[in-house]
């Protein structure tokens, strides 16, 4: 009875939580004139059409915004992981001097901050305000990231290490080639981490970058969103008549072509998820 319950609760809350992105993918596939006048549930398109795919993509600021993306994501995960890997092997060690001082001084970043005038200002005196690197510098290092995978590093026994000192390696050998291989399910987690949260990333970029083509794709989506209006794709790829005719459905459609390839990720990371975060937040 107990199964029972619990399979009948968790595909309840399954459907609900699933039912928006599918609203919003069938809405993407309507034709626009029968969802202005569309109202209730929606599980198949109404009247099938791609005009809001075609206009989203006929939109030269889409594909900037995908170009930039990729890099911000790109560049900056792999930057973030190789910091953070290093920040939390240092702060794993044992012997190191002031050990006890370094780690609660990183934690107090996640509860101190100085607030987005003083981040500005520092992005700003740094040479940083409206260059790519404003978007990859700052936000190196997510202090809770960080602390998963020291941990998961603590959990690493003593003797493979001293077996590795003794064949005569060094920090970097005993990192990549001792540690790297068993906690590599806790590096694919703060990797999957640290990519989802860059891609969804547009609030520092509104702030820090003054150059549209160097917009991510989320802060022309967000420009959409907020906007309410398709005047946020630039107002170019069609009619001014036919953006406004289409103005609902440009918003679906934008979100999907958005989502879509952070979602085709999880799959790739999902045996490691489960298998890396109880790796990294235990300790014995």
């Amino acid at each position: 009875m107990f199964d029972i319950v619990n399979y009948l609760l968790v595909g309840i809350l399954s459907l609900l939580f699933l039912y928006p992105v599918w609203y919003v993918l069938m809405a993407s596939f309507s034709n626009p004139a029968k969802l202005m006048v569309h109202t209730g549930a929606l599980l198949l398109p109404n009247g099938f059409s791609l005009e809001g795919y075609e206009a989203v993509f006929k939109n030269k600021n889409i594909v900037t915004g995908y170009t930039n993306t990729l890099f911000y994501v790109g560049a900056g995960t792999v930057f973030s992981m190789f910091i953070t890997t290093l920040g939390a092997y240092v702060t794993s060690r044992r012997n190191l001097y002031l050990r006890k001082f370094l780690l609660p001084f990183f934690v107090l970043t996640m509860y101190v901050n100085a607030g987005m005038i003083p981040d500005f200002l520092l992005v700003k005196t740094l040479g940083l305000y409206n260059s790519r690197l404003s978007l990859i510098l700052p936000a190196a290092i997510g202090t809770w990231n960080l602390v998963v995978m020291r941990t998961s590093f603590l959990q690493v026994p003593a003797s493979l290490e001293e077996s590795a000192k003794i064949d005569g390696a060094n920090h970097w050998t005993i990192l990549w080639r001792i540690i790297f291989p068993v906690t590599k399910a806790t590096f694919a987690v703060i990797a999957l981490y640290y990519l989802v949260g860059k891609w969804n990333s547009w609030f520092h970029a509104m702030i820090y970058l003054k150059d549209r083509s160097k917009y991510p794709l989320q802060l022309f989506l967000q420009e959409i969103l907020v906007a309410n209006s398709p005047t946020g794709l630039g107002g170019e790829g069609g009619a001014g008549n036919d953006f406004y005719r289409l103005d609902q459905i440009i918003k679906y459609c934008t979100i999907i072509v958005s989502t879509v390839p952070i979602l085709c990720v999880y799959p790739f990371a999902q045996r490691y998820f489960i298998t890396g975060v109880m790796m990294g937040s235990l300790k014995e």
